[in-house]
């Protein structure tokens, strides 16, 4: 009889192991989306598989239900937190990158609420907010299940997600396509090498801002540049020096083509651009040591 209740624990374990393994890449989809760091998404979808081990799982109807709902209250508990650690970043604050490259869905229906420029509207939401709007856009979870998991009403979910995507509308127009954004970042890398400002200012929108996220690194710039001639001045006065010891690469970071740039041989920072018919809206830098770590060096 102990054997068989030995065994009986061992493929109920076993059970347990893969629900979760079948459903972790979404859990990490979700972590991220909400969060904005892989690292923090790590944490957290390691939470949830805790949380599961030691839950009572026989009451538990549906697995995927469940280990999807105890991550994102989790995320939305950590990004109550995480807005307060926030205020003491020093300068702007940047999506910690991920490689698409393998997953470009990053275990979505969809690669929506991704891209660099879509997380960073997605931090000026409330928690509910931004919840409601990656399980809606990014996994086509119905309203009645946001419901459920946020502890809600349709209608109240309704209008969380309503307001979401009004919000980021209204902040951005209509992306370029993939292509036309790997394009203008390439006539970008080109035109700063050189410093030629003209060439620049034709490739940026009248209201392009330029984010450098080192927080507190050396010779970063802790404030954002706004305006086409500021920031093609920036840049221009920076051609002299910045690029002789800088090596590009090529490599797919949140959905889009991004710019390792080398240094000695180890990455000082990763370069991607935003932009919409109009050119170049965002230029973001990331160049925080810390958030390096997670940038894939291509062969």
């Amino acid at each position: 009889m102990a054997d068989s209740g030995v065994a009986g624990d061992a493929s109920e374990l076993e059970a347990a192991t893969a629900a979760f393994t079948r459903v972790r890449p979404r859990l990490f989809g979700i972590a991220y989306r909400m969060l904005g760091s892989a690292t923090e998404a790590e944490d957290l979808v390691q939470d949830v598989w805790l949380r599961w081990q030691t839950c009572d799982r026989s009451a538990v109807l549906n697995p995927e239900a469940f280990l999807a709902t105890t991550a994102t209250r989790l995320a939305i508990n950590v990004l109550q937190s995480a807005r307060n650690r926030r205020e003491t970043y020093v300068g702007p604050w940047l999506p910690e990158p991920v490689d698409t490259g393998a997953d470009p869905y990053l275990g979505a229906e969809r690669g929506a609420a991704l891209e660099f420029a879509a997380l960073l509207l997605m931090e000026k939401l409330t928690p509910n907010e931004r919840a409601a709007y990656v399980l809606r856009e990014a996994f086509d979870y119905s309203y009645a299940q946001i419901a459920d998991i946020l502890s809600s009403t349709e209608p109240a979910v309704r209008q969380l997600v309503s307001r979401a995507r009004k919000h980021l509308a209204s902040e951005r127009h209509a992306p370029v396509t993939a292509a036309e954004q790997r394009e203008l970042l390439t006539a970008f890398l080109a035109a700063a090498r050189s410093g030629d400002l003209s060439a620049l200012e034709r490739l940026f929108t009248p209201d392009v801002t330029s984010l450098s996220d080192g927080n507190g690194r050396k010779g970063v710039a802790r404030t954002p540049v706004v305006g086409a001639v500021r920031v093609a001045k920036f840049l221009q006065a920076i051609s002299t020096w910045f690029w002789d010891e800088i090596d590009v690469r090529w490599t797919q970071a949140n959905g889009q083509t991004a710019a390792v740039l080398l240094q000695d041989g180890g990455v000082y920072g990763l370069l991607t651009v935003s932009a919409t018919a109009e050119g170049i809206d965002q230029l973001l830098w990331l160049v925080n040591p810390g958030k390096n770590k997670a940038v894939r060096v291509p062969d």
